[in-house]
């Protein structure tokens, strides 16, 4: 890699945070901030325990606390992850969808299904939702139940204050299962779909992004990390995670350790008994991995670190006990 390479990678990477305040598909592109700060005031309205809205939302601990300052931290630091190890692999998406739609071509020949373009539109937009969702619960749910892999996403639960940006939070190592999900997904679906049409592939775009995303996103998405309350009817919660459901999944109190797992359905929890509802939470509850386990994580070299760390330990532990 040549010096000009190497700048114009350091250039990317830093420019990267930024993009994602203009980005549709990202979750604190501004217009979604700005449904967040409107539903922000709902809630703030509906409570009438605090006198200042701009002090409510904008609490100093949240936003300039030294669990914020980790979180942007690791945030620039994922950047160059994105641009050096994960930028160059997104075209194996394509591959992907190549392959499969070449499969199922030599499979069953090139008129076995066709889809008009309207339930193409449909269907792919709702299928691609539904399997990434559960696989995104499904990888939620093994990084908390495999020690090995919850090494790695204690990082995100370790934040003790919660800000939008705290989605950011994420070990490289998490970073990457994460979007080799979402390339192995978004590849076999759209290979799946490209076959079922005859090549009329497309999503239900609204604004530039999945329209069931972008519901999803504007409608308080921002607030799962946050310490503002907002939740759904009873019933409704059965169905799609509120944000205080998330919020509850961050509590330090072990009665909630490995609940709500869900990213957006709520279904996949109810199904494997990890669902908790808001109203069965009486008391405020308090972010972060508890068990005095916090003070391993209040820096940012140790949210890097402290994985390889705890699993160099448990290598050795267990040799010794041999």
């Amino acid at each position: 890699m040549s010096f000009h390479e190497i700048i114009d990678t350091i250039n990317e990477a830093l420019k990267l945070p930024f993009k994602n305040f203009i980005d549709p598909s990202k979750r604190v592109h501004f217009l979604y901030l700005a449904t967040t700060i409107l539903l922000a005031l709902y809630v703030f309205i509906q409570t009438k325990t605090h006198k200042n809205f701009f002090k409510f939302l904008f609490h100093k601990k949240v936003w300039f606390g030294k669990s914020a300052k980790i979180d942007y931290k690791i945030i620039f630091f994922n950047s160059f992850v994105k641009v050096l190890l994960i930028g160059p692999f997104l075209i194996l998406s394509l591959y992907i969808a190549y392959y499969v739609n070449e499969f199922l071509l030599h499979k069953f020949g090139y008129d076995a299904v066709k889809l008009s373009v309207t339930e193409t539109l449909i269907y792919y937009t709702i299928t691609l939702t539904i399997l990434n969702d559960f696989f995104s619960f499904f990888i939620h749910y093994l990084m908390h139940k495999i020690p090995f892999l919850w090494e790695f996403h204690k990082i995100h639960h370790s934040a003790t204050s919660l800000n939008p940006f705290t989605q950011y939070r994420l070990h490289p190592i998490e970073l990457l299962i994460n979007n080799a999900k979402n390339i192995i997904i978004v590849g076999f679906v759209t290979g799946l779909f490209d076959f079922m049409s005859n090549h009329q592939i497309e999503k239900v775009t609204f604004y530039g992004v999945n329209v069931l995303s972008f519901i999803f996103l504007s409608w308080g998405a921002n607030l799962r990390h946050s310490h503002v309350k907002l939740t759904y009817f009873n019933f409704l919660e059965y169905i799609l995670i509120s944000p205080f459901q998330h919020q509850i999944h961050h509590s330090q109190n072990p009665e909630h350790f490995d609940k709500n797992m869900g990213s957006k359905l709520a279904i996949w929890d109810w199904m494997f008994g990890t669902l908790v509802r808001s109203k069965s939470v009486k008391r405020k509850i308090k972010f972060g991995i508890g068990l005095g386990d916090d003070k391993n994580y209040d820096t940012f070299w140790k949210n890097l670190h402290m994985p390889f760390t705890n699993l160099f330990r448990k290598v050795i532990y267990s040799k010794d006990k041999k």
